[in-house]
């Protein structure tokens, strides 16, 4: 199977739809699977301690299906955040998206 090429009009869109949902599991796993405060992981995202505190209460980012690719790349995500893995791209998010 052939990748198709970037296409930013593409990207754009699928980070709009996804993007909010994934994070918002992500902050869940790592607040209540890796243990890390809320405050810890707003400033290892660059966000508020309010935001966290919306991705946890569900009241920011829409609840995704979780198909095992999404699923492991949410994982993997979190391990970056937490500073235990590699990096993670937004062509990868795109990517995973685009599998759907």
């Amino acid at each position: 199977m052939s990748e198709s090429p970037c296409n930013i009009m593409k990207c754009d869109s699928l980070a709009r739809k996804y993007l909010p949902g994934i994070r918002a599991e992500m902050v869940y796993r790592l607040v209540n699977d890796k243990g890390m405060s809320q405050s810890d992981a707003a400033k290892r995202l660059g966000v508020t301690r309010a935001a966290i505190s919306q991705y946890m209460s569900k009241k920011r980012g829409a609840d995704i299906k979780l198909c095992g690719d999404i699923d492991s790349l949410i994982d993997r995500w979190a391990l970056a955040v937490a500073g235990e893995d590699d990096q993670i791209t937004l062509c990868d998010v795109c990517k995973c998206a685009m599998k759907k």
